[in-house]
């Protein structure tokens, strides 16, 4: 057998799908669903049937995960639907540097550095904690490679 040159990328992914595909009638409100390329959770669908020979279509009003823009779509309900494969991590916040929170894993405690600091509500509260010196737990939702925090739970006081 001759030598052969095999190529071997570092920082390659594992392979694992960013979206699964489902049925548009097995969709559900309060799902997710990929509409327009981008991560959206279901706010109102509604079926409506068409002609003598026509397919049933749903009608899906859907927010993005991220920036909360509403998004629609129709499609016929024996059709494919992209749903984002969706991550919850929980954090501990370290403490604030610059824009970006500086937090811990709950169950590793490894620290990461790379979500910035949510705008409104979210962020107000995560200042305040670092200010009084407590530590909140920060939720933060991943799907389609983005990353934002979602949720800031009442903080416990720094030991």
């Amino acid at each position: 057998m001759a030598d052969a040159e095999y190529a071997i990328e570092k920082d390659g992914d594992a392979g694992a799908s960013k979206t699964i595909p489902m049925q548009c009638s097995a969709l559900r409100k309060g799902g997710n669903v990929v509409i327009k390329g981008r991560p959206c959770k279901i706010v109102d669908m509604s079926t409506s049937k068409t002609g003598k020979h026509g397919h049933a279509k749903v009608h899906l009003v859907a927010l993005d995960l991220f920036t909360q823009k509403k998004l629609e779509d129709l499609c016929p309900s024996t059709h494919n639907m992209e749903v984002p494969v969706t991550t919850l991590k929980q954090y501990n916040l370290a403490y604030i540097d610059d824009d970006f929170i500086v937090m811990h894993d709950v169950t590793t405690s490894e620290e990461r550095s790379d979500i910035k600091l949510p705008d409104g509500e979210l962020g107000q509260k995560i200042i305040a904690a670092e200010e009084a010196g407590t530590t909140p737990l920060i939720t933060v939702l991943g799907a389609m490679g983005e990353e934002a925090v979602i949720k800031v739970d009442e903080p416990s006081s720094k030991d």
